[in-house]
């Protein structure tokens, strides 16, 4: 499988009855997952992850006049999303609730205790600095191996893994994956199996050591999500992880998330950076996630209390047509397919970055590599009779995914390959004739 998912965070867009209208371009661009944030009742501090009621709907996605204590509008949007040939995936969320959730009242014994006698709020320390600190007070941390009650605490997350199932979603985004015992990952993830054989489970780890994802092993993930959307292209780390990871799981990819800041707030509305980070993401791992408002430059940063569908941006670039080049390649293209596993030839000091690219399994002819211009301002030179020469061989077609007008087929390949600024490219083996069909024109654009 080579998920490409796209997230529609459901608090930019609103109402249940807006979301097919977004899952139609998400399609239009070749994607085949559409991940939505928590769609449940929130507790009194509004947050999608501070969830109270877990079988109600949030009032801010209740299209009007509906009963807010059904769930038939979730159902009848889930239906129009697959009709657009997508596969809703859900947040699931089972670390935490929120501190006004009936929960902590009917199963005391569900939750952690402090010794002043108040449910204990979750927090992070800082990797790079452990004296600070990050406390969600809005939160109550849930203890999923308890002395008492175990049984039917693993039996209620159950039911609403099946529930949500009988509803349309077909995967589960599992929110700090890290910090549930494997044991009741595997627990769900059986009893999802038995229900649907074809539900998929994404293990959200961001920022997580990485002795705690590599816990994750036996816990049956199909995929893990990466950190490579920090790696400046220079530090052996991002290098290092994949390796590590790709031995528990294949991984996803993304150029930014609803955790992070915009890129293109970052960049100052950088258009060749933008594509730089997607095109990259594609190529590094088994799949790639983008954020609704990528494809536009949007550069406000979601938010999971306060963002509203007033938030909703101009465009400030049009990348899906860009966009769906990147995914229609990585779907077709055997070496992009899958985890793979990546060697830089050259290293990874310099302004260009060559990274080879070989299917862990398939032989070893089965590759390709990915070259980027790691300078953002001005056009480099990769000299591939140096750092991939077998490429020169033969056989092999250079792809400019970055430039539009571009041949979607790749063009002839040369011993020294110019890159535009922030330019990545794809150095692949020919595609037969089939697999090289361009995309179909975008969907048309939505404004708000």
């Amino acid at each position: 499988m080579t998920p490409l998912v796209y997230n529609l965070f459901p608090r930019l867009v609103g109402a249940t009855t807006r979301w097919a209208e977004h899952a139609a371009r998400a399609a239009g661009m070749g994607f085949d997952w559409l991940y939505l944030n928590p769609w449940q009742q929130p507790g009194a501090s509004g947050s999608l992850y501070a969830t109270r009621h877990h079988r109600r709907l949030n009032p801010l996605f209740l299209p009007p006049g509906a009963d807010p204590h059904s769930l038939e509008p979730l159902r009848r949007a889930l239906a129009e999303i697959r009709a657009t040939g997508l596969r809703p995936m859900m947040d699931l969320v089972v670390n935490h609730t929120s501190t006004d959730s009936p929960l902590i009242r009917e199963h005391p014994e569900w939750y952690r205790w402090g010794e002043d006698g108040q449910v204990r709020n979750p927090f992070v320390r800082e990797a790079h600095d452990p004296s600070q600190v990050t406390v969600w007070r809005d939160l109550a941390d849930m203890d999923n191996e308890p002395a008492h009650g175990l049984e039917a605490q693993w039996r209620f997350w159950a039911a609403l893994v099946r529930e949500a199932l009988e509803l349309g979603f077909r995967g589960f985004r599992c929110d700090a994956a890290y910090k549930v015992p494997a044991s009741l990952w595997r627990f769900l993830i059986a009893q999802a199996r038995a229900a649907d054989p074809q539900v998929a489970f994404f293990a959200e780890t961001l920022g997580a050591p990485v002795e705690e994802v590599v816990g994750l092993a036996e816990a049956g993930f199909d995929f893990l999500f990466n950190s490579s959307k920090y790696w400046n292209f220079s530090e052996p780390w991002a290098l290092a992880q994949h390796e590590a990871f790709r031995r528990i799981g294949p991984s996803i990819a993304f150029p930014e998330s609803h955790d992070t800041a915009r890129l293109a707030a970052e960049t100052g509305g950088d258009e060749a950076v933008q594509r730089q980070r997607y095109a990259f993401a594609a190529a590094f791992s088994a799949g790639v996630m983008m954020p609704v408002g990528y494809e536009f430059g949007f550069r406000t940063q979601v938010d999971v209390v306060g963002t509203m569908p007033t938030d909703w941006e101009r465009r400030w670039m049009d990348l899906r047509l860009f966009v769906s080049r990147v995914n229609a390649l990585k779907r077709a293209h055997p070496v992009l397919r899958g985890e793979g596993v990546l060697h830089a030839p050259g290293g990874i000091h310099g302004d260009t970055l060559v990274l080879e690219r070989r299917a862990a399994d398939a032989p070893a002819a089965a590759r390709g590599w990915i070259l980027v211009n790691k300078v953002w301002g001005e056009p480099r030179e990769v000299r591939l009779a140096e750092l991939a020469p077998e490429a020169l061989a033969g056989g092999y077609r250079l792809f400019r995914v970055c430039v539009d007008r571009a041949p979607q087929t790749g063009e002839p390949l040369r011993h020294v390959v110019g890159l535009g600024r922030a330019e990545v490219a794809y150095v692949l083996p020919e595609l037969t004739a089939d697999a090289a069909t361009p995309p179909a024109a975008p969907a048309p654009v939505i404004d708000e």
